[in-house]
C-alpha cells in the first residue's frame, strides 16, 4: 500500500487549522474542508442553527464521519493535499462525547493512510457560530487528538503557537 501524499493539520478547538489551511490554498496547495463546520453550514443552509444541529450528538456524529468518508474517498491518492481534520479526528470526537465507535468507523479508519500528521498547539479559545466548546472541553478534545494519532503509524509532528505565516512555512519545511 503506497500511503497517499495527504498531510493531515489538527489540533483541538480554536487551534486556526481552517485558518492555517487557508493560507496553504492561497499559496496554492490543494486541501480539502473540515467536514464538521461544512456540516453546520448546510444545516445552516436548512434553516437550522448549530445548537439544533448538535441536539443529538450520535446523529452528528455519523453526519461527519459521512461527510469525512465520502471526502477523504473522493480524494486524488497521487496528489498532495491538506486537510482540516481526517477520519482519526471522529475516533476523538467519539471518544470525547462517549460514543461507541461503529463498524464504519473502525473499518474506514483502517484504511485510511496519511504521509503526517500536523498538531497545532491550542490558541486562545475562540467561539464562533459553530465553537461551543470551553476551555476545559479545548484541552479534553486536544489530548484526544494527540493519544489517536499517537496510536497510528504516521508520523506527528507538533506545530507550536507562533503567527499564521510562520505556521505554515514550518509545515512546508516539515513534509
Amino acid at each position: 500500500m503506497i500511503t497517499p501524499p495527504w498531510y493531515v493539520i489538527t489540533g483541538g478547538p480554536s487551534t486556526g487549522k481552517t485558518t492555517l489551511v487557508d493560507l496553504l490554498t492561497k499559496r496554492g496547495y490543494r486541501t480539502a474542508i473540515e467536514e464538521a463546520r461544512h456540516y453546520f453550514e448546510i444545516e445552516k443552509a436548512l434553516g437550522i442553527n448549530s445548537d439544533q444541529a448538535r441536539e443529538n450528538v450520535h446523529l452528528f456524529q455519523e453526519n461527519v464521519l459521512t461527510l469525512q468518508i465520502q471526502l477523504e474517498a473522493s480524494l486524488d491518492p497521487e496528489e498532495l493535499i491538506f486537510l482540516d481534520r481526517a477520519l482519526p479526528d471522529e475516533l476523538a470526537y467519539y471518544r470525547y462525547l462517549g460514543i461507541e465507535p461503529d463498524r464504519r468507523l473502525d473499518q474506514a479508519l483502517q484504511k485510511a493512510h496519511y504521509r503526517k500528521v500536523f498538531i497545532l498547539d491550542l490558541l486562545p479559545l475562540h467561539h464562533d457560530y459553530v465553537r461551543s466548546e470551553d476551555v476545559q472541553a479545548q484541552h479534553s478534545i486536544q489530548q484526544m487528538l494527540i493519544d489517536v494519532y499517537s496510536a497510528r503509524p504516521e508520523p506527528l509532528i507538533r506545530v507550536p503557537v507562533m503567527p499564521a505565516e510562520e505556521r505554515a512555512d514550518f509545515i512546508l519545511k516539515n513534509l
